[in-house]
């Protein structure tokens, strides 16, 4: 029990100091290695066993954070950084651009402002999947698609709605708390993508984009906007267009920031005795963009300086990512070392809680800190490392913790009045963030639940 009470001591200054907008990395290393030494001094357990320990039960505490550096910088971390700089070459060359662009323009010609609002709300939560920046896509959206919206007679609250959920679900291959959360579940990414998160996914998805027609219509029906239907334009900061300006390029590169996914999919429905990891995949892929913009420039100078920009979004990830995962297990490593997981856990059991209520517990647990620090992946780094410990004491199948956990951390982002994509959006609008957050609840509560329900009835 003084495991677990010094445990909740702990979470409620993490909570304090990331809300106060302190760097996740060093609060959540600052708190793991705090946890560790009280562990020590308590005598309620060990750092590490006997196999792996350095002599010094003290030593063991850095220890312990370089061998999660050595185990995740290794193959997660590069796997990660590959993705992030290919995410980056694709916006520095405009591919990025081009595929947003290309896709929306079927939408700009229908009629009907609700329909419109809800086709937006499915091919965005597709798109986001390509795209790195939840708050960088949300600015694209504001510049492309918010304008249609509102001409065509929606709100302008509504519009950034949709445009603030443009990236809920967190799906996809390429997202690093994707590729983290298929590693603890044992597997790759991509059987993790198709197998669980691609049903869950399209459900949770199709939920929110119904939810978004019935309630914007009946919130706009109740609060007309005196803008809906005259010309409107995102209010964006010089540094924000300079952002969003991007090189004219043929329409055949839109695909070129899905040439991962194609290679990874096509080689592993298609018997070639080809293995296509993501990875390589990735590698494979910059290749390919590189040659393209090599013959259509015929300039070598200019390809190995915007190559620049794929070496700038590996460090990208390296120093944001990489170490917020670190930092995380080490966190999660000082609540183990405390005894507060199998304290929690036995009290749950006692308390007639099974492993889908520990389930309930750690969705409630990360949609709270998610509202409460604006950070989705912050708080899913966080506290998803105790999932396969809690899974294997509850008897259930990690994925059933990690899967919604997965999820839920991104569609909390949306209802965070304090979360980037949040901010962005509504300043772009000159609405309150408040006011915004308040939209996206009822759609955001709608894809959560039939979430977590799809899952169950899938693979419980």
């Amino acid at each position: 029990m003084l495991g677990l009470l010094i445990a909740i001591v702990v979470v409620v200054w993490v909570a304090r100091y990331v809300l106060k907008k302190y760097p996740a990395q060093p609060i959540l290393f600052t708190a793991g290695i705090v946890m560790m030494v009280l562990t020590l001094v308590f005598g309620l357990g060990e750092i590490l066993p006997a196999k792996s320990s350095t002599g010094s039960p003290w030593l063991d505490i850095i220890q312990s954070i370089s061998m999660a550096f050595s185990s995740r910088a290794a193959k997660l971390g590069m796997i990660i950084m590959l993705i992030g700089g290919f995410s980056k070459y694709m916006d520095k060359i405009g591919a990025s651009t081009a595929l947003v662009r290309i896709a929306i323009k079927p939408l700009q010609k229908l009629g009907h402002p609700y329909i419109v609002l809800a086709l937006t709300s499915i091919l965005s939560n597709v798109l986001a999947m390509f795209i790195s920046s939840a708050s960088g896509f949300g600015l694209l959206l504001m510049v492309t698609m918010y304008p249609v919206l509102v001409r065509l007679g929606v709100s302008r609250i509504a519009a950034c709605a949709v445009i603030a959920t443009a990236s809920a679900p967190g799906w996809g291959p390429a997202g690093a708390d994707s590729i983290f959360a298929a590693e603890l579940c044992g597997m790759e990414i991509v059987p993790y993508f198709v197998q669980y998160q691609v049903p869950v996914g399209i459900a949770t998805v199709l939920t929110l984009a119904i939810a978004h027609f019935f309630v914007q219509r009946w919130f706009d029906a109740k609060n007309p906007d005196e803008m809906a239907g005259k010309d409107v334009s995102a209010k964006m900061t010089d540094d924000q267009l300079a952002a969003q300006e991007s090189p004219k390029v043929p329409a055949f590169y839109a695909l070129l920031p899905t040439l991962p996914l194609i290679f990874v999919l096509f080689f592993g429905l298609v018997d070639l005795g080809i293995k296509m990891d993501i990875s390589l995949a990735t590698l494979v892929s910059i290749f390919l963009t590189m040659l393209i913009e090599f013959i259509r420039h015929r300039d070598g100078k200019k390809t190995c300086i915007d190559i620049g920009s794929f070496w700038n979004g590996m460090g990208l990830q390296m120093a944001t990512v990489v170490t917020l995962i670190v930092a995380a297990e080490t966190f999660s490593k000082g609540l183990i070392s405390l005894g507060a997981i199998d304290t929690l856990i036995k009290g749950a059991q006692d308390a007639g809680f099974g492993g889908i209520g520990m389930m309930f517990v750690f969705v409630s647990i990360i949609i709270a800190a998610t509202l409460i620090t604006g950070s989705g992946n912050a708080t899913f780094f966080a506290f998803v490392p105790l999932a396969p410990k809690v899974a294997a004491l509850s008897g259930i199948s990690p994925v059933l913790l990690i899967l919604p956990m997965n999820f839920v951390s991104n569609l909390a982002r949306s209802l965070s009045p304090i979360a980037a994509v949040v901010i962005v959006v509504a300043g772009a609008a000159s609405l309150s963030p408040m006011d915004l957050a308040k939209r996206t609840f009822i759609p955001i509560l709608a894809a959560t639940v039939v979430n977590i329900a799809v899952t169950l009835i899938l693979f419980f």
